[in-house]
């Protein structure tokens, strides 16, 4: 099978059902915000710190391309999809899937102490202000996700079993492509 780039908002599951439908399909796994990490030998936030968000998405590209041909499932960053053309690199080299969940589904998640601490956009905004993020940034970057090769449903990740089951069905989505 072919690379399979995973999209979508932050806290979609991207990297929850990544890991598991990896492990399904016996593919490697590759987390693109971790690949661009360690190559540069420091995290994406001190990345935007020191060279900005325009430097950031080079390097970003610049990581896709190594990746896109190397038959692993890639769970992008949120943003991944929406610079650089990477949509097309994307649907040129591998499969696509647009991980979807409802704004308040993905609110309700970011909100959550432990996922707060570890996204940055919005980790000083309240519960509430978070919602209407959310949902701004939803309704800017579709056009983006839109352009998936697969859009599925990522809303039953709550529990181990139910991400166990949601890979399961993704991984037959995906089979079913073939």
């Amino acid at each position: 099978m072919h690379t399979i780039f995973l999209i979508g908002y932050m806290a979609c599951g991207k990297t929850t059902l990544g890991t598991l439908l990896a492990s399904e399909l016996h593919m490697p796994f590759i987390d693109l915000d971790n690949y661009i990490e360690e190559h540069c030998e420091m995290t994406i936030a001190n990345i935007f710190d020191k060279w900005g968000e325009k430097h950031f998405r080079t390097l970003e590209h610049e990581a896709l391309k190594h990746v896109a041909t190397s038959n692993a499932v890639v769970a992008c960053g949120g943003g991944t999809p929406c610079h650089e053309g990477n949509m097309q690199l994307m649907n040129s080299t591998g499969t696509t899937v647009w991980l979807t969940a409802s704004a308040s589904c993905i609110a309700s998640r970011l909100c959550r102490p432990s996922f707060k601490v570890t996204r940055p956009l919005v980790a000083k905004l309240s519960n509430n202000q978070i919602l209407d993020f959310v949902t701004q940034q939803l309704a800017e970057r579709t056009l983006h996700y839109s352009q998936a090769h697969i859009i599925f449903d990522a809303t039953r990740i709550e529990t181990a079993q139910e991400s166990v089951e949601t890979a399961h069905a993704l991984a037959a989505c995906l089979l079913n492509q073939e």
